[in-house]
């Protein structure tokens, strides 16, 4: 998939799920489910499905290929945060708001858990999938890393960090990176974690605001480092090297804005407080546009899906983003 600058330009909101609208209304606006702030969204790897999850305890599952809402998920007992597919569609982990900071794996088939993480003492902020294996790993509060199997409710991996971590796999699942302190960034061997970060890049530590998430491009040669302030980082994942600043979406009450990129890593993608999407190009470092889906509040979560032209956002409700040409065509 290669984007341009015009396909990019032309996005516009195809499907809005909204709680207020009644089902096929002529604006092509859809029933969410629930009314809270939308903290996380993920596409399944085949592209077919989008999972959201709000800050009222509720998990969303859309099908992408209909653009319908198929069912929503309640979580009131144990809170739902960074909520992400596994290698099934019909399983997600996600990270606990209330009662204990356990990582809880869950089956959408009968909305039963099939296993609980423990270890962590402190509210995880930063969760991941191996994207080739039952790997999963997550970074918490209480300044540590663990590295999971769905397989297992052992701990396979803990590395103690000395700050506030961000965590990601590379995308061929060789090797992790740790964000650290708003200032490091540690590259770890997956076979050989326990020996210690085989590089570690310092960089100049964010005076204004914090790293609130990590990604690797999907060719694997950049790291985007997304904050709670008005700009996020590009760094070389070779050399640790900085490359680009991103500036200019509106975040006026400090909220972690997650950035994404798209799959041919040509852009990078964030929303706002003012409920905008905002586009940069990856080679200049130039914006490329902002694009109005309507949101009526912040949107801190912007995914592009990995094998279909389309684009998801959140803010307390969901909007599908496709380029104009193609719902045309529809």
């Amino acid at each position: 998939m290669r984007l341009s600058d015009q396909l990019v330009r032309s996005m516009c909101v195809a499907k809005s799920f909204r709680d207020d609208t009644q089902n096929g209304s002529s604006n092509g606006m859809q029933p969410a489910g629930g009314q809270g702030k939308i903290q996380s969204l993920n596409f399944s790897l085949d592209g077919e499905n989008l999972i959201t999850c709000s800050d009222d305890d509720t998990i969303v599952i859309y099908d992408c290929q209909k653009g319908t809402n198929q069912r929503m998920v309640n979580s009131q007992k144990y809170g739902v945060n960074l909520v992400r597919f596994t290698h099934a569609k019909t399983a997600v982990i996600h990270a606990s708001t209330k009662r204990d900071d356990a990582i809880r794996y869950l089956s959408l088939h009968d909305n039963k858990f099939i296993r609980y993480f423990t270890g962590h003492t402190k509210k995880v902020i930063s969760l991941q999938m191996s994207p080739v294996d039952d790997t999963f790993m997550s970074g918490s509060l209480d300044n540590t890393v663990r590295l999971w199997d769905l397989r297992s409710p052992t701990c396979a991996g803990l590395m103690n960090v000395n700050g506030k971590p961000v965590c990601a796999f590379d995308p061929e699942g060789l090797l992790f990176s740790v964000g650290v302190g708003s200032e490091l960034v540690k590259l770890y061997d997956l076979r050989s974690y326990d020996s210690g970060p085989f590089v570690t890049f310092k960089l100049l530590q964010e005076k204004q605001c914090e790293w609130t998430g990590l990604k690797f491009s999907p060719n694997g040669k950049t790291i985007l480092l997304s904050t709670n302030g008005s700009l996020m980082r590009l760094v070389d994942a070779f050399t640790g090297h900085p490359l680009q600043t991103f500036a200019g979406h509106l975040n006026n009450k400090g909220l972690p804005i997650d950035g994404c990129f798209s799959p041919d890593s040509k852009y990078v993608f964030a929303g706002s407080t003012d409920g905008r999407v905002h586009v940069w190009d990856t080679d200049t470092g130039f914006k490329v546009c902002v694009l109005n889906g309507g949101h009526s509040g912040p949107v801190q979560c912007v995914q592009f899906n990995p094998c279909y032209l389309m684009m998801a956002s959140g803010c307390s409700y969901t909007n599908m983003w496709l380029p104009r040409d193609l719902q045309q065509e529809g």
